[in-house]
């Protein structure tokens, strides 16, 4: 054959091969046999091994995986990946489609949707071809696992149409058998188990090395249009046929309900029909269906209005109390855990169950060796729900918290009106010197990636760290001698102390530990102190002055700068480098304190995320919703509802232009 017939061939084997793999792995109808499958991918790998300036990257020969990648890059997404409010019974679904008929002035229709029990993802294409693949991370910068993405078989590389450009998202898991094989394999080679086919999922699509991920048996529904250059469709049951015709796989099992009480009706069938399924699920979705009512109803700060998860029903299994054991947190907090005979629900082994306090286990009567009903809140979190008291053999034995603390022998003290009781070590304690340079570590404090638990415990042992000012002082030559840490992984580790130093003033003061302080209240300080000395000579008038931060608050912060050993790690962590001054000084530098914005349309310059960050910087308000309360509407290119709803109010319309020159001079 000459050049061009060998082309023609390797494109028609390509398109026969993706049809032939939709068919398979989307519809479950194959038309081939194996064997026969196999030799259509033999003839092309050969092609395209003597023809290598023929491979393309949307070809069924590049889902085996590449090289090894070194880490991952983060990716922006152009819109954000929320999170869904949750309903955990018929009257809260009744509640929602309350809110919903008052807010568009009318009856509507929902599409209800199994919720698939994984790791959400969002997929780009352009020109019809496969070219980004990010997780969800914190819903506006994910990590970008394409590579991994592209061995996924129910990722189509080429679309059916040529579209400009199309996001969607979609749910990465990992089928019940394929899950249940790989811990088999793990449990062989002696490596530690997946609790569940989720975490087994997120962690195959986060391997660095894709040759991993492809031998993972990994799957992806579709389920939502994001992003689209051309027409959309006027309905989420016509978004989610779309996708299908673009060969995407899209879970069958959904429905379009005329009312509340049908979606009720669809929920507690699947609650019964749940393990029927080949793959986890851990409720259902409620999407309005109508489109044109998501840009009315909006969003919150973390979730659509126009949808939410009706959660099944915690599943509850029998289970016997082999031991208590008491673990000791950051600020001291004693928890005593009971250790279970093993059990299996909702689709994980449970082997341990919080009880919270002493209080609840005299509550509840929990004893050891007593058999107990454990179930999980919300299908995540395990806990005792009663003991069978009936089922008591007299050799149960009650169980008392310990007088002193199981880690470093301070004395437990519970103080009055506290339900937990406390080690009285402070900062003598390795348990709370461990579990408080973890929560520094950790992505809503100072964010250092790759400073696990595994690693810090290590640093500790080791004599290397002592608190969290130590980690500024770490040498590549005393990290590369730590257990799995190699030299690229401890250059990682340097690299990302290195970059924490530039951090906000609001981090540090929520990664400092203050006991009470949240991120909310940890970001009002900075917005009120120039820095970290001036909030630590604050008064306790100048603290209880700021809405939010309470008498308890105020007093809990003072303590924390006289403590002399807190004083001792803010100095190393001054002379490391470490930013300890805020961006902003009382309203002199907030020219925007007190004025509420809301965004609509795109922005040209920057993205919805970042206009928001700049306007709370400021000392502005961003709200999703236009009232006549809202002093401003930022109008991008294609506004929505809100720029009509904000003519109708009167507010005053700002364009881009209006909007860069009001973040520049503050007027």
């Amino acid at each position: 054959m000459n050049r061009g017939a060998i082309k023609d061939r390797i494109e028609e084997l390509r398109r026969v091969i993706e049809e032939h793999n939709y068919r398979y792995y989307v519809l479950d109808q194959p038309v081939i046999t194996d064997q026969e499958y196999d030799e259509l991918m033999r003839e092309l790998i050969e092609l395209e091994n003597r023809y290598p300036e023929f491979i393309t990257p949307d070809s069924p020969t590049q889902r085996v995986g590449g090289a090894p990648l070194e880490a991952f890059e983060t990716v922006r997404h152009d819109v954000p990946l929320l999170s869904l409010a949750n309903a955990f019974g018929a009257d809260e679904l009744r509640e929602f489609d309350r809110r919903i008929r008052q807010a568009v002035g009318g009856p509507v229709d929902y599409v209800v949707e199994l919720k698939i029990d994984g790791v959400s993802v969002a997929l780009t294409y352009e020109n019809g071809l496969f070219v980004t693949g990010a997780t969800r991370g914190d819903g506006y910068l994910g990590e970008n696992i394409t590579a991994n993405l592209r061995t996924v078989p129910t990722v189509p590389l080429r679309i059916r149409e040529k579209l400009p450009r199309l996001v969607v998202r979609g749910e990465g898991y990992m089928p019940k058998k394929a899950f249940e094989a790989l811990n088999q394999e793990r449990e062989k080679e002696g490596q530690p188990l997946f609790a569940n086919p989720r975490n087994a999922a997120a962690g195959s699509l986060r391997q660095l090395d894709p040759r991993i991920t492809a031998r993972r048996s990994l799957q992806v529904f579709v389920y939502d249009l994001l992003a689209i250059e051309g027409e959309e469709p006027a309905t989420h049951a016509e978004v989610l046929e779309f996708l299908e015709r673009l060969g995407f796989a899209v879970n069958p099992h959904r429905k379009v309900c005329a009312d509340i009480e049908e979606v009720i009706v669809y929920c507690e069938e699947w609650t019964e029909r749940r393990e029927e399924l080949p793959y986890e699920i851990d409720g259902m979705v409620v999407k309005v269906n109508r489109r044109e009512f998501h840009r009315i109803l909006g969003n919150t700060a973390k979730s659509p209005r126009w949808a939410i998860a009706y959660k099944f029903p915690a599943q509850q299994a029998v289970t016997q109390v082999e031991n208590i054991i008491v673990r000791v947190g950051r600020t001291g907090a004693l928890t005593p855990t009971a250790v279970l005979k093993p059990v299996r629900l909702a689709g994980t082994t449970v082997t341990r169950a919080t009880l919270h306090n002493e209080d609840m286990i005299r509550e509840k009567d929990v004893r050891l060796g007593d058999m107990v009903v454990v179930q999980k809140a919300g299908d995540i979190i395990p806990e005792v729900v009663n003991v069978l008291k009936e089922r008591r053999t007299g050799e149960e034995r009650e169980f008392h918290m310990p007088e002193y603390c199981p880690e470093c022998g301070a004395r437990v003290v519970r103080l009055e009106g506290e339900a937990a009781a406390r080690c009285s070590g402070g900062l003598a304690c390795p348990a709370q010197v461990r579990e408080g340079i973890i929560h520094f570590a950790s992505r809503q404090a100072m964010n250092i990636e790759g400073l696990g638990p595994a690693v810090i415990n290590q640093l500790l042992e080791k004599g290397l760290i002592r608190d969290p000012g130590d980690l500024y002082y770490l040498k590549y030559e005393e990290l590369v001698k730590l257990e799995r840490l190699g030299p690229q992984s401890a250059k990682n580790l340097l690299e990302a102390i290195e970059a924490s130093k530039q951090n906000s003033l609001a981090q540090l003061i929520f990664a400092l530990g203050i006991r009470h302080v949240g991120s909310r209240a940890a970001r009002l300080l900075a917005e009120n102190f120039a820095s970290l000395d001036e909030l630590a000579q604050a008064s306790y008038e100048e603290l209880t002055a700021i809405p939010e931060i309470g008498p308890k608050m105020a007093e809990s912060i003072i303590s924390f700068f006289r403590e002399p050993r807190n004083q001792e790690v803010i100095g190393k962590l001054k002379r490391a480098g470490v930013n300890t001054r805020g961006d902003v000084n009382g309203n002199l530098q907030r020219p925007l304190a007190g004025k509420r914005f809301v965004l609509t349309g795109t922005l040209a310059s920057m993205t919805r995320r970042e206009a928001q960050e700049k306007i709370e910087a400021l000392g502005g308000e961003v709200s999703s919703s236009v009232s006549r309360k809202t002093d401003y509407v930022v109008v991008g290119e294609n506004p929505g509802s809100k720029y009509d709803r904000a003519k109708e109010l009167g507010i005053t319309i700002l364009n881009e232009q209006d909007f860069l020159r009001m973040l520049e001079t503050g007027l």
